[in-house]
């Protein structure tokens, strides 16, 4: 059976734990593929309100598998917290299997994160100084420490006390921090490793073999298209690959196993952090979409910065990730406003960009070209088929769908699993 594989379009925060859950009824396993705790995901099924930041969105059904990749880096003290608070809530969560090839965030990545974030000044990247960025660049260098190595506390200690003297020398020379004690993080992971065992499994394996039985798998990541280490807003990106191709890497499959892409797009777009944003609103108008969207990050409560829907950025997604189809979120936020504008271009210097630019000087400094669409000031949190959503509505999914040149399947009108309309496929 095939793999699905669900990505965001934009710069992230676009509803993929919503679109995640709603799939997960057709779906045996849900694999959360790369990025860590530097994400979040909100679910709300019936009285239930789910933040998850580490743990995929198939949690909530006893039928699914929730899986955490070879991709993903894993703070062990932040998914026992989550683990537990979702226990308290009253879900079974013994079936999570998290890949020994995961590469674990340390205390030094975190303090690392936040003395550079300090350093950079009015350069700053933007980070949620959770250890992601400095835990992927010791992957890369092949200094990192994998879940694995929690099961021998001699190879672990090794590795240690070799990444620790580079890291003590860097933090107290250069940023004048206190050195830190391997023997105090040797006891500290030791405790995680023991509460942390019934859940490691060979992922890959498991993966293969469900796909080999007829299962499907749903591959979702965190963060969008735009945050993408190779094809995002460089620098202005996480340190990872949360596009369709990074699914196959940090899950362990080859491309013939997919045959969906699902693209979660938000009605209009936001980002959290530093860097550009051609459509970004700063006026009334920008403050009634944020305050309406309820616009704060589930993991760090930043206000998320907001604009009009960015059709280049669509079609710049479609292509990046082959995608098959979208689910179009946040419609109902849209209701708050009697005239709506989409963006379908950009120019700059006097000639006009269909498709992304190739320079990022370009993008930096290129200028919407908008086109105005009549908004339909109704509430339209309690409709339950596309047919009945104002005809302006409609037409501005229709339009929505004609500029990105992905049909669009799904349309959500509110937060719940039951606000959310399919179109004929």
């Amino acid at each position: 059976m095939p793999a699905w594989i669900v990505v965001g379009t934009q710069w992230g925060d676009e509803g993929k734990g919503k679109a995640t859950d709603l799939l997960a009824d057709d779906v045996d396993y849900v694999v959360r593929y790369q990025g860590g705790n530097n994400a979040g995901h909100t679910i709300i099924v019936g009285d239930t309100t789910l933040k998850l930041h580490l743990v995929p969105s198939g949690v909530m059904y006893s039928d699914v598998t929730p899986v955490i990749g070879d991709g993903v880096v894993l703070d062990p003290g932040v998914l026992l917290d989550e683990l537990d608070a979702l226990v308290e809530q009253g879900l079974d969560v013994s079936n999570l299997k998290i890949s020994g090839n995961a590469h674990l965030i340390m205390p030094y990545h975190r303090e690392l994160d936040r003395v550079t974030e300090r350093y950079l000044g009015r350069q700053k990247l933007g980070t949620t100084k959770r250890g992601i960025g400095p835990t992927y660049a010791d992957k890369a260098a092949r200094v990192g420490m994998r879940v694995q190595d929690l099961y021998d506390m001699k190879i672990f200690r090794q590795k240690l006390d070799v990444v620790l003297k580079e890291k003590n020398a860097t933090l107290s020379r250069v940023y004048n921090r206190l050195p830190m004690k391997a023997a105090d993080i040797e006891t500290e992971y030791a405790v995680y490793a023991e509460r942390l065992r019934p859940y490691i499994a060979d992922t890959m394996s498991l993966l293969h073999d469900a796909l080999e039985d007829g299962r499907n798998v749903l591959l979702e990541g965190a963060q969008g298209t735009l945050l993408d280490l190779d094809h995002g807003t460089y620098p202005f990106v996480t340190s990872s690959n949360p596009v369709a191709g990074g699914a196959l890497t940090g899950a362990g499959l080859g491309p013939k196993h997919v045959d969906r892409v699902i693209g979660i797009t938000k009605a209009y777009v936001t980002r959290v952090g530093s860097g550009p944003f051609p459509t970004e609103l700063h006026d009334a108008i920008g403050e009634r979409m944020t305050d309406v969207g309820q616009e704060y990050g589930t993991t760090t409560g930043r206000r998320r910065r907001v604009g009009w829907f960015d059709a280049v950025v669509a079609r710049y997604a479609a292509r990046v990730n082959g995608l098959t189809e979208h689910f179009l979120t946040k419609l109902d936020v849209l209701s708050a406003f009697g005239t709506l504008k989409v963006c379908r271009a950009y120019r700059y210097q006097g000639e006009e960009y269909d498709h992304f630019p190739p320079h990022q000087s370009i993008f930096h400094h290129a200028t919407p070209v908008y086109e105005e669409v009549s908004g339909w000031n109704d509430d339209i949190t309690g409709v339950t088929q596309f047919a009945q959503l104002p005809k302006e509505a409609q037409a501005y999914v229709d339009r929505l769908e004609e500029l990105a040149g992905v049909p669009i399947r799904w349309v959500s009108v509110g937060p719940k699993r039951s606000q959310t309309l399919e179109r004929a496929a």
